[in-house]
């Protein structure tokens, strides 16, 4: 059974702290970097593009369905806060040539990309003898090479602003072996 693993966010993960370590980074110097997040529909990559809003910065915010993250862009600021400017993307990680347009998209309308949030990811819950190929082959697509599509694109224009993060989402699961999960484990 697949299942889009970032339906829930559990308790002890704090938006707020990972946003704060990584605007410390030292490739963070910039007053107002741009921010593309994959996999914005739910759980953590939702919750960070909201973070990263609030704090005023440019976010290009990506989903398969567009409609799904509408709300964040409509979503008023808390009080005392300034909203930062949005891009609403249709993306699939696993189709080369949407990688490509969302890049190029973002990068003409902010004229840069500072920070790559690799967040798009799916599980597959079942045993490893019980699991389907195509079920599999879905998965590393997505949690993997959807990954590197998008490290790719980005990487060459980071290189050429000689700054720019890329923060890769994993799961515990990639730590701890849990059971029904071996190919996720995985990825």
């Amino acid at each position: 059974m697949l299942a889009d693993t970032t339906q829930q966010l559990p308790l002890d993960i704090n938006v707020e702290e990972i946003a704060a370590s990584i605007l410390s980074s030292n490739a963070l110097i910039l007053e107002q970097p741009v921010w593309f997040i994959t996999g914005c529909s739910t759980g953590f990559g939702r919750e960070l593009a909201k973070y990263v809003l609030e704090l005023g910065y440019r976010t290009v915010i990506t989903a398969r369905h567009p409609d799904d993250v509408k709300d964040l862009v409509n979503e008023a600021p808390p009080a005392g806060k300034i909203r930062g400017e949005v891009l609403v993307l249709k993306l699939d990680v696993t189709d080369q040539a949407q990688v490509e347009a969302a890049v190029k998209a973002a990068e003409d309308k902010f004229g840069r990309i500072d920070v790559l949030v690799n967040n798009a990811g799916i599980g597959y819950f079942a045993a490893v003898e019980e699991s389907e190929e195509e079920q599999i082959r879905k998965m590393f697509e997505i949690n993997v090479f959807g990954m590197s599509k998008m490290i790719h694109a980005v990487l060459p224009s980071m290189r050429k602003q000689r700054t720019g993060s890329i923060i890769n989402i994993s799961s515990v699961a990639g730590l701890c072996a849990f059971p029904a999960l071996g190919y996720y484990n995985a990825t």
